[in-house]
């Protein structure tokens, strides 16, 4: 038996595209309101008028630690509520440590990692008062399984795995669920350096997946019954050897 996501309201960060933009559309598409969240606002603006009215636009930029503790107010008063909080946005760095940068490192942590923990921070008060709620994180396989080129992505996705699995013990008491889901490679902004044929290359492989196989994984999490929480979920492409 699935639980119906009608009427229920959700707020997505990194809405604009990608994996966000797909579990948005998953979820107007089960009669849920959605408030799309991100920093671009001509994309998140696109997004959605795309949607329709289910659809409302709240432009935050989550490495403004203000804008981001700040947005559980913004996001009641579009909607009214919220149920669902789906922590999404992400940055990616690969490469050899040696050769790397560790400004753009900072970044990719401050956004995987710190501003993805703030800004759950920021809405569980309502979740914890209302006594219920799904709480996702968009983690990666490289939170699981370490990935020899990508060791600063690996470790911030590591951090998020152990965020999820000690946060979802504190608040089951609250009736408030907390899950991951953890996909291998997958077509979104994060790969917009990619080579055009290196991107058909991986697609024909079958080593790369769309964000719809990911938000279908994310609907799944959502309908389960309520005395069920699926901790992870990790998809991948079938030509991924980890």
């Amino acid at each position: 038996m699935t639980q119906s996501l009608k009427g229920r309201i959700a707020a997505i960060t990194g809405a604009a595209s990608g994996i966000g933009l797909e579990c948005a559309r998953a979820l107007v598409a089960a009669d849920a309101k959605v408030v799309l969240i991100d920093r671009d606002g001509d994309k998140l603006e696109q997004a959605r008028r795309e949607l329709g009215s289910h659809a409302f636009a709240l432009q935050v930029d989550l490495l403004k630690p203000h804008e981001n503790s700040s947005m559980l107010p913004r996001i009641l008063a579009l909607t009214g509520g919220l149920h669902i909080f789906h922590a999404n946005a992400g940055a990616y760095v690969g490469g050899d440590v040696a050769e790397g940068s560790p400004d753009e490192w900072d970044r990719v942590l401050n956004l995987n990692v710190n501003a993805a923990f703030r800004s759950v921070h920021a809405v569980l008060p309502h979740l914890v008062a209302q006594k219920s709620g799904d709480i996702i994180f968009t983690s990666s396989i490289a939170g699981i399984v370490p990935v020899v080129w990508e060791p600063v992505y690996t470790a911030s996705k590591f951090a998020v795995q152990a965020f999820v699995h000690t946060l979802r013990r504190q608040l089951s008491r609250h009736g408030v669920r907390v899950g991951a889901v953890a996909p291998g490679p997958v077509v979104t902004a994060l790969l917009d350096d990619w080579p055009k044929a290196k991107m058909d290359d991986a697609l024909a492989s079958g080593s790369l997946m769309q964000p719809r196989e990911v938000a279908d994984c994310v609907m799944f999490m959502l309908t389960r019954p309520a005395n069920v929480t699926i901790r992870d979920i990790v998809v991948l492409p079938n030509n991924v050897d980890l």
